[in-house]
């Protein structure tokens, strides 16, 4: 959504509307939940999708929608998770969850760095271990070494038997049982704000890149640049609030607020960029 301020009071806020599936993977997506749901159904018995990313969960549930199916709901593990399974469980049917975590524990060189997310997420692929079978890694701020894997069960006991090293450091790995978990939350996030002109793409990346909207719009024309897992056609392109953006070789952002304008009518945005 996008919203501004003026004399204190507050816009109707513009949302970006559902987009439809945009190629042959994502229509393949849509046709899947709706057979998953067709079959729960039919069959009374509960369906489990892969992990979904927050476009791919909006496309699933316009495939659930579609299929008018009303026995769903998205799940990751734990309340805050970004990546989740769509879980379509008819009523009275029973069935295990495929959804398992592992816990990680990480014992550094002395004077090394512990891993970051991005050195657990290419360990993890360097099993051969496809993403969609991956939900999310969290990091928990008070324990340094640790982190708490979620993944479908055949991809955590892969990870249980075969993962010894991440980057440069020995880990020992064991699965979590979701009902032991400890409470987790996303890493806190700086969050910082800039003016920019307008609302559009190459502005608001400027400001979040620290560059100039000429070397914003050369990203995107060599299609660097996704908003919300979809490629970014345009640098005219209007953005709003809740919206991903993710830069190949710099990184990914979330535009958090619109909180109002400068006096200059300047639009001030607040973001953050996702840690790697």
């Amino acid at each position: 959504m996008a919203r501004s301020i003026e004399n204190g009071a507050q816009d109707q806020r513009p949302a970006r509307g559902y987009i439809p599936p945009q190629n042959d993977k994502e229509r393949f997506l849509m046709r899947h939940i709706e057979d998953l749901a067709r079959a729960a159904e039919a069959r009374g018995i509960p369906r489990y999708s892969s992990f979904l990313s927050d476009r791919e969960q909006a496309l699933a549930k316009a495939a659930l929608d579609k299929a008018g199916c009303g026995c769903w709901r998205f799940e990751g593990g734990y309340p805050e998770a970004e990546r989740r399974i769509a879980a379509i469980e008819p009523e009275g049917a029973w069935a295990d969850s495929p959804l398992a975590c592992v816990r990680l524990d990480c014992r550094a060189a002395p004077g090394a760095a512990l891993p970051a997310h991005r050195d657990y997420l290419g360990s993890l692929m360097g099993l051969a271990i496809k993403r969609e079978a991956l939900g999310d890694i969290v990091l928990p701020a008070g324990s340094p070494g640790t982190a708490y894997v979620f993944a479908l069960a055949p991809a955590a006991r892969l990870i249980c038997e075969e993962l010894a090293q991440v980057g440069r450091a020995e880990v020992s790995c064991s699965p979590q049982p979701l009902e032991e978990l400890p409470a987790l939350a996303p890493a806190e996030q700086e969050k910082r704000t800039a003016a920019v002109s307008s609302l559009r793409l190459d502005a608001v990346l400027a400001a979040m890149l620290h560059c100039s909207r000429g070397a914003a719009a050369a990203l995107i024309e060599a299609g660097r640049v996704e908003i919300n897992h979809l490629p970014a056609a345009s640098a005219h392109a209007p953005v709003y609030e809740g919206d991903i953006f993710t830069i190949r070789g710099r990184g990914r952002f979330a535009l958090t607020a619109l909180p109002g304008k400068t006096k200059k009518d300047r639009q001030i945005i607040e973001f953050f960029q996702y840690q790697s």
